[in-house]
């Protein structure tokens, strides 16, 4: 379809639109399956985790049928526009990848559960695209919020490249970078829980196949 369409590549800051200080639409208020509130101040004892794995419709109702998962929202991060819409981001001019906001409960599930989910839901080996979807807002990353986040990602990284690499795959591509700096912008009303409103509609993403080891252990080869 896109003949001479260029390979996808990340602007500067200098390049990325500039954005707006406030957002063009407004974040619905509760999640349509879990039923709790979108966006904070959460509740005294939950953590968040922000992923990015492909389109983010496929890719929230993959943590969103998680046990302990309070609730999810998708959004814009990793770039630098500020207050993004949809085809701002899908432009390649904003810089940034689309996201899954997933807040939890570490008492019933832990980080390093998120982090095999997020990896077995995606192939985290193909740079600027997830399956048929390209361009640089389908990049996998990670974007924690503690030094504890950080250290249980790379491990999982790790070990999930020792047992890619023996399945025959390439070296991972997702990025691992703080939160701290990158903010979540929440995306618009339709694309919050669109599975949900749309059993039907389109999911992209899809994993290798190969199991992630959960945990901080390293993988044995």
């Amino acid at each position: 379809m896109f003949p001479n369409r260029r390979t996808p590549e990340l602007p500067t800051p200098e390049q990325a639109l500039r954005g707006r200080p406030v957002p063009e639409f407004t974040v619905p208020s509760r999640h349509t399956v879990l039923g709790n509130p979108l966006v904070g101040p959460y509740p005294e004892g939950l953590e968040v985790a922000d992923f990015a794995l492909g389109c983010f419709w496929g890719a929230e109702r993959k943590f969103w049928q998680t046990e302990g998962v309070w609730t999810t929202l998708v959004g814009y991060q990793g770039g630098y526009t500020e207050n993004p819409t949809y085809e701002e981001a899908c432009s390649g001019l904003t810089g940034h990848t689309e996201a899954v906001r997933v807040v939890f409960d570490p008492a019933v599930v832990s980080y390093e559960e998120l982090l095999k989910v997020f990896w077995e839901s995606h192939n985290p080996t193909q740079g600027f695209r997830q399956g048929n979807d390209v361009g640089t807002q389908y990049r996998s990353a990670v974007y924690t919020h503690s030094p504890a986040q950080a250290a249980a990602a790379d491990a999982s990284r790790e070990a999930y490249q020792k047992v890619l690499t023996a399945s025959g795959h390439k070296e991972i591509t997702t990025e691992i970078l703080p939160a701290e700096g990158r903010p979540f912008w929440p995306a618009e009303a339709y694309h919050q829980q669109y599975l949900d409103k749309n059993p039907g509609g389109y999911c992209g993403i899809g994993g290798t196949g190969v199991s992630c080891p959960i945990g901080v252990a390293p993988v044995e080869g």
